[in-house]
């Protein structure tokens, strides 16, 4: 309901002050000067690369050349691969393309393509953006406090050993640990993934929603601060929502988006041997069939943190 400004031309020249060299670039510094290695790529995954450019290249193969966008709706609570959403988010959390942009670059491909509820909805992604941008200066450092925006006190569990368990994609729940094990790895989980993870922290396990806020904050590529606290308050209970008590069922999530269990699959190697979706719980299956498929529950892949007989 409001009219978006429009983004600013691309300057012809820029006007240096009269000097002759302004700055001397000196060395780039390696990574291995922060003790850090190359990360090895991760086969399936587009390599992010920073900059307007790589940004660019990006909305031209997703919107135009790949003609994607007309179906983002449909595709974008997918799980593998790089194109089932736009994975437009980490250009944008630093800046390498503004909203403005995507903005104006999806009204034209609705003047040029198509218009229809995919390219509503990538637009109503950006207001949601927007949205937790608002709120953050709206309420400024409350959204990093335990109590929210809510000034809710809850009795949160501070268990180290439980946290480094879903941290490392060790709970003993699989559509959990593969996508923990996704973000651990790249650096990126699906929309998807990300609310049943947090799920499970906060409901499942009740620890405390500001250790996986800081969490995803240390790992994810796309990392935004008003997105990724605003949102860990909305699953904390502490935040926007006008529905109280938030709460994924994993099994039924794992069912309605990883039908056959594919995901799972290509994360977690250990549980490869069992077909369909029985991969979702393997402390269902009987004992003989794990044991032919090499499988040793508390072993070879950790039991269940929680009872899942409860999703059933």
């Amino acid at each position: 309901m409001v009219k978006i400004r429009a983004t600013f031309p691309a300057p012809i020249k820029i006007n240096y002050p009269g000097i002759t060299e302004i700055f001397s670039s000196g060395e780039i510094p390696e990574l291995e000067q922060y003790g850090l290695k190359e990360p090895e790529p991760i086969s399936g995954y587009l390599e992010l690369v920073g900059g307007e450019d790589a940004g660019l290249r990006r909305i031209q193969s997703y919107f135009w050349d790949r003609d994607l966008l007309k179906t983002y709706k449909e595709t974008r609570n997918g799980l593998l691969g790089f194109d089932y959403s736009s994975k437009l988010s980490a250009w944008l959390a630093v800046g390498c393309l503004s909203p403005r942009l995507i903005y104006e670059e999806v009204k034209r491909y609705e003047k040029e393509r198509k218009k229809n509820d995919s390219t509503y909805w990538l637009v109503f992604e950006l207001i949601w953006r927007d949205y937790f941008r608002f709120i953050c200066k709206k309420h400024g450092e409350k959204v990093f406090d335990i109590a929210g925006i809510k000034n809710q006190t809850e009795s949160w569990r501070r268990d180290s050993s439980d946290f480094q368990r879903w941290s490392d994609g060790e709970t003993g729940v699989p559509f959990v640990d593969a996508n923990m094990r996704e973000l651990n790895s790249t650096g990126f989980m699906s929309n998807r993934g990300r609310q049943n993870v947090a799920s499970f922290l906060v409901n499942d396990l009740g620890i405390d929603w500001t250790w996986g806020a800081s969490y995803f904050e240390s790992k994810l590529v796309d990392y935004d601060v008003c997105s990724n606290w605003g949102n860990w308050m909305y699953v904390g209970g502490v935040g926007n929502d006008p529905r109280e008590n938030r709460y994924f069922n994993i099994l039924r999530q794992g069912k309605n988006y990883d039908k056959n269990g594919n995901y799972v699959r290509a994360w977690i190697p250990e549980l490869a041997a069992i077909k369909g979706f029985d991969i979702h719980q393997p402390q269902e299956m009987p004992g003989s069939k794990l044991k032919e498929l090499k499988i040793q529950l508390g072993s070879t892949y950790p039991h269940s943190m929680v009872q899942m007989e409860k999703w059933a």
